[in-house]
């Protein structure tokens, strides 16, 4: 009897369930998809459209990252649905620390074999994400790696560019002692700390990822780990253009506020975190506890509740809690800024 013919799909790769998953999510892409987008997904290169109207000097602002091994919660209970927002909303509020509006944005999914439901609900909720960002995807990249990825596993990644005018770029003026930190709350865990809240919860604790949180809203550990990542773009632009007392602003992402705040500090300025000002959401409690972590670290590896700082002139502090709070985030003075050396004291 002769042998199966060798073919790609043989080897592991499948052409055919590629270019199916990706016309299933053709009508979402383009939804995203404004009057500067030149052509559709397909192409070799995606095409944008780069007069900037109203800009006196557009600069272009870009970033890269991945989802990391929240991927691996997703696997677990085989729920992708947040993984594409994830990822669009971490690159848009990354270059939001520059002043910048999103313009385009390009994914990556990779995986051992291919699975539709997978991909369909990644790239679906990406670009969902552009489209609630006024942001385009406007290409990816799909691969099947057999003997790179482990079956089962998937790996989502991706990139942004970005506009802001050059004299409206972040840092702005002077960041000062006696300056105010204004803290917008997280949603959960975001992208980042993933290994070790596994660690600590699954492998420490026993707990599995379908257990019902003892202190929460009755959600399941994996629901309250799955939130995706909150975009803040369209609240702090808005406060950016209307209030110019806002000099800097830090994304809370992989290193806390210990590592991440310090990015928008002058070598002279010291961060004074009062942790009394909010309540860490019950999924940070739960983690702390399953795992024994002390507070420092806890604090250096999670959001611990709050994913974006704004430094602001005290002067208009109060003006901009306010407005951020008509825009629909949960933000409060959190601490300020003294003369010290560039780092974060949390008491």
């Amino acid at each position: 009897m002769a042998e199966e013919p060798l073919t790609y799909s043989v080897a592991g790769v499948d052409i055919d369930s590629a270019q199916r998953s990706l016309r299933n999510v053709q009508s979402d892409i383009a939804a995203s998809h404004g009057p500067q987008v030149l052509g559709g997904v397909g192409g070799f290169g995606g095409l944008f459209d780069a007069r900037f109207e109203g800009y006196d000097r557009p600069v272009l602002v870009s970033s890269i990252d991945g989802v990391g091994t929240k991927t691996k919660v997703a696997q677990m209970v085989d729920d992708y649905r947040g993984l594409g927002a994830d990822i669009v909303n971490h690159c848009v509020n990354d270059i939001l620390c520059q002043g910048a509006r999103p313009l385009f944005f390009m994914d990556y999914f990779g995986c051992s074999r291919l699975e539709g439901n997978a991909f369909t609900q990644v790239v679906s909720g990406a670009a969902k994400a552009c489209a609630e960002a006024g942001c385009a995807l406007i290409g990816g990249e799909t691969a099947e790696m057999p003997g790179v990825y482990l079956d089962g596993e998937i790996d989502v990644v991706g990139s942004i560019v970005g506009v802001v005018d050059y004299e409206k770029r972040l840092p702005r003026g002077v960041v000062k002692p006696g300056d105010e930190l204004i803290g917008l709350a997280s949603d959960g865990l975001h992208t980042n700390g993933f290994s070790l809240a596994r660690k600590a919860l699954f492998d420490v604790g026993h707990r599995s990822a379908r257990d019902v949180m003892e202190d929460g809203p009755g959600s399941t550990i994996a629901e309250e780990l799955l939130r995706p990542h909150r975009c803040y773009a369209n609240a702090v632009l808005t406060v950016l253009d209307e209030f110019p007392g806002i000099s800097a602003v830090a994304h809370i992402t992989g290193g806390g506020l210990y590592d991440n705040l310090p990015r928008v500090l002058p070598p002279n300025i010291q961060a004074t975190i009062d942790r009394r000002t909010w309540t860490p959401l019950p999924i940070f409690k739960l983690i702390q506890s399953c795992g024994g972590i002390e507070d420092a670290e806890m604090f250096r590896v999670f959001n611990m509740g709050i994913g974006l700082v704004l430094v602001v002139d005290r002067d208009v502090s109060a003006g901009v809690v306010q407005r951020l709070q008509q825009l629909g985030e949960h933000a409060a003075v959190i601490g300020a800024t003294r003369v010290g050396a560039s780092d974060v004291q949390i008491v």
